[in-house]
């Protein structure tokens, strides 16, 4: 897992994996993706004793400056405009912050550098299906608010045979600084050489629609990604690819926090049991159709 997206302005079979990797383009900071404000559409009431716990130095302007890979549908991805970010990892963080007596500001970066980006100051959240993992618990703070696992997915028919346990020799595509790529297909790839077998060839890919256009048009045998993620572009590609295999490996995302700021990420986990309590978590899974996924114990570090 890594980080994710997904609904607004369907397309459909391959149209919609080139339009993914037409906004995957323009992943670059300073683009048009960049700086877009979004607001969620029903804000909730501030938490008065919550809002007080965010620091001064982002009280001051009244906005969290969100940093976001939007090439992940259904949890963050670029509307038909080509700027506004959407997906439920954002209209459940715009409900967040309104309980904190704040907007936000998305902007636009390439996955691998959000965190840096977050230590050096340029961003003050981060939100992008982030997996919570030791790693990256030594270098921020991450609040789980949700859980995902990996899944498979192939070409309609699996014509290439591909076999989730046991794809040594085949072609697999995946989004570059997941875990997908860093974990679990390296140590496929492990097994695949103790067995004396030819090993998996990793295509790694800057964005998600990338990967998902490689096995539509057969480049690539085969894909893996968050279990939304997949079942969104399967879903998506009008019967041009199908899931494979079951969902393993649940883990919970985290929004990320800078390391010295534990005040301020408890405050947003006490936020997301707030929208919990009173059943906008609920609403929102729902309406992005991720609700599998749902969480009844939101933590800071889990």
């Amino acid at each position: 897992m890594r980080a994710g997206r997904w609904r607004r302005g369907t397309l459909l079979g391959l149209v919609l994996a080139v339009a993914l990797v037409a906004a995957g383009c323009g992943d670059d900071e300073g683009t048009s993706g960049g700086g877009t404000a979004t607001t969620a559409s029903a804000a909730p009431t501030v938490d008065e004793a919550l809002a007080a716990k965010v620091p001064d130095e982002i009280k001051s302007d009244g906005k969290l400056l969100i940093g976001t890979d939007p090439t992940y549908a259904p949890n963050e991805f670029l509307d038909t405009d080509g700027k506004t970010v959407i997906g439920f990892d954002v209209e459940l963080f715009d409900a967040i912050a309104a309980k904190l007596g704040l907007e936000t500001e998305w902007q636009a970066s390439k996955f691998a550098d959000i965190i840096p980006g977050l230590q050096s100051g340029k961003y003050e959240v981060g939100v992008s299906s982030f997996t919570i993992n030791d790693e990256r618990k030594q270098q921020v703070n991450m609040v789980s608010y949700f859980s995902a696992g990996t899944q498979w997915g192939t070409k309609k028919g699996n014509p290439a045979g591909v076999q989730p346990d046991n794809a040594c020799g085949k072609k697999v595509a995946v989004q570059t600084a997941t875990v997908q790529e860093t974990e679990d297909l390296p140590q496929r790839n492990k097994d695949c050489e103790s067995a004396g077998n030819p090993a998996i060839t990793i295509d790694s890919y800057q964005d998600q629609g990338q990967a998902t256009a490689a096995v539509v048009s057969g480049k690539d045998d085969a894909f893996l990604a968050d279990s939304p993620v997949i079942a969104y572009a399967v879903k998506q590609t009008n019967g041009q690819l199908e899931l494979l295999g079951d969902i393993y490996d649940a883990a919970p995302y985290g929004y990320v926090i800078k390391k010295d700021q534990a005040e301020f990420a408890q405050a947003v986990a006490d936020a997301v049991s707030a929208l919990i309590s009173d059943g906008t978590y609920k609403t929102i899974l729902e309406k992005w159709g991720v609700q599998a996924g749902a969480i009844t114990d939101p933590a800071v570090n889990p």
